[in-house]
């Protein structure tokens, strides 16, 4: 089975700066701090490692905080989602709509946000239904440890041996190339974030792509 992995933010979908507002609110509500996160790079990284980074910014202790503060942060994005500049990337849905036609493919997420995060993320768009699991943030707080996470989870949902060289991340930063590379599975490099085509080719992404409407091209490499 080939296993194919995708990211959210950047990927599949803008969220309209949902997650950042999120955030902010959240820190503001629990420490009556504004604009919190401003400044703090987030791409790529895990919700947990972004808010801890938030925290000692601020100087406050991340001993048991992350968990209130992830807590006042969905509580918030379930209303923040809801904005009028939220959109799916392009080609997105002629894409899963293949993908999930194609044998021995499995499909789901490998993502900084946490799992609640994600969904919540993903439901306004009805793409949660493409992606029965996966790895979040929530698993870990270092990227690069999610990939064998999603891949034990696919073999016990299919109960079918995956090996790590036959995954492919899906991604739009040099993090998702660097959380794939390590354990020997490709990357697709999706130019739609904040990094451009340039950059993730020199990251080392195995095939980059300026978005997902590429589908003939996309398939003929998968």
């Amino acid at each position: 089975m080939n296993l194919i992995l995708f990211d959210i933010d950047g990927t599949l979908i803008d969220s309209g700066g949902a997650g950042i507002r999120s955030l902010d609110l959240s820190l503001k509500e629990l420490f009556s701090i504004d604009n919190a996160f401003q400044g703090i790079s987030m791409a790529g990284k895990t919700d947990t490692q972004i808010i801890k980074e938030g925290l000692v910014k601020h100087g406050i202790s991340n001993n048991g905080n992350p968990g209130a503060v992830i807590e006042a942060y969905l509580r918030h994005l379930r209303k923040e989602i809801n904005n009028d500049w939220r959109h799916v990337k392009p080609g997105v849905y002629e894409l899963l709509e293949k993908l999930s036609f194609m044998k021995d493919v499995g499909m789901g997420l490998l993502t900084g946000n946490i799992e609640k995060g994600a969904r919540i993320k993903l439901e306004p768009f009805k793409l949660n239904r493409f992606f029965p699991t996966g790895a979040f943030g929530s698993d870990d707080e270092d990227r690069n440890r999610l990939l064998p996470i999603a891949v034990k989870r696919f073999e016990d949902l299919f109960q079918n041996k995956i090996a790590m060289n036959s995954c492919i991340v899906v991604g739009d930063t040099p993090r998702d190339v660097e959380c794939a590379h390590i354990y020997g599975a490709m990357c697709i490099g999706v130019a739609t974030g904040p990094y451009s085509f340039a950059v993730l080719n020199e990251a080392g992404a195995d095939y980059v792509i300026e978005d997902l409407s590429d589908h003939h091209t996309l398939l003929q490499f998968l």
